[in-house]
C-alpha cells in the first residue's frame, strides 16, 4: 500500500513537472519558442506542427548554395526565415534566424520592432560594425545581432564607412531593421 502511494504522488509530480507548456514566441539564447539549437531541418515539421514551411531550393550557380527556409503562419504572415548550416541536407541543424514577426520577444521584451534603446539597456553590446548601409549590432549573450539602417543615424555618420561607431553615437530612438538569432555549430 506504501509503495502504490508513493509511486502515484511521485507519477503526479512528473506528469505535473512535465507539462510546462513553451512559449511559442519566446527568444532565447538557444531557443526561439520550440525551435532550438540542436533541431535538425527534417524536424521542423513537428516544430511547426500548425504553421507552413516554405523551402527554397535553387541552383547553386545563383543562390550561393544557401537555401532559406520560410515559415508562415496558417494565415500567411511570415515568421521566420531559417537558414540550415548544410544545404540540401535533412540532418543539418539551423544556423541563422532572421526574426520577422514582432510576437518573438526575448524576456526582456526585445523584438523585431524594438529600438536600439531596448538592446543597449537590455543587454552588452559585443560590436559594432560599419556597412554600406547599415549598422550591425551584436550581442553574443543571446547569440544575436541587429541591423539598423544609417538612416536612423545623424546625417554626418551616414556615409564614411570608416568612421568607427560607438554605442553611444546611435540615438535610442533607431528602430531596429533585422533581428538575426546565430547559432554556433556544435
Amino acid at each position: 500500500m506504501k509503495y502504490s502511494l508513493l509511486s502515484l504522488i511521485l507519477s503526479i509530480t512528473l506528469f505535473t513537472s512535465c507539462s510546462k507548456e513553451v512559449d511559442p514566441f519566446s527568444v532565447s539564447k538557444q531557443n526561439i519558442g520550440t525551435l532550438n539549437d540542436s533541431t535538425q531541418v527534417k524536424d521542423l515539421e513537428s516544430v511547426f506542427i500548425n504553421d507552413s514551411i516554405v523551402k527554397y531550393i535553387g541552383g547553386d550557380e545563383f543562390t550561393g548554395n544557401i537555401n532559406d527556409i520560410t515559415i508562415y503562419e496558417k494565415g500567411g504572415k511570415k515568421l521566420l526565415v531559417l537558414t540550415p548550416s548544410q544545404s540540401l541536407d535533412s540532418t543539418s541543424t539551423i544556423k541563422t534566424i532572421r526574426v520577422i514577426d514582432e510576437r518573438y520577444k526575448t524576456a526582456e521584451g526585445l523584438a523585431p520592432n524594438s529600438t536600439f534603446k531596448s538592446i543597449k539597456d537590455n543587454y552588452t553590446i559585443s560590436g559594432i560594425q560599419n556597412t554600406l548601409s547599415n549598422i550591425i549590432v551584436s550581442v553574443n549573450e543571446i547569440n544575436a545581432y541587429f541591423t539598423i539602417d544609417k538612416r536612423e543615424l545623424p546625417a554626418n555618420m551616414r556615409f564614411d564607412m570608416d568612421l568607427k561607431i560607438d554605442a553611444i553615437q546611435i540615438p535610442d530612438i533607431a528602430k531596429i531593421k533585422n533581428f538575426y538569432m546565430f547559432w554556433p555549430e556544435k
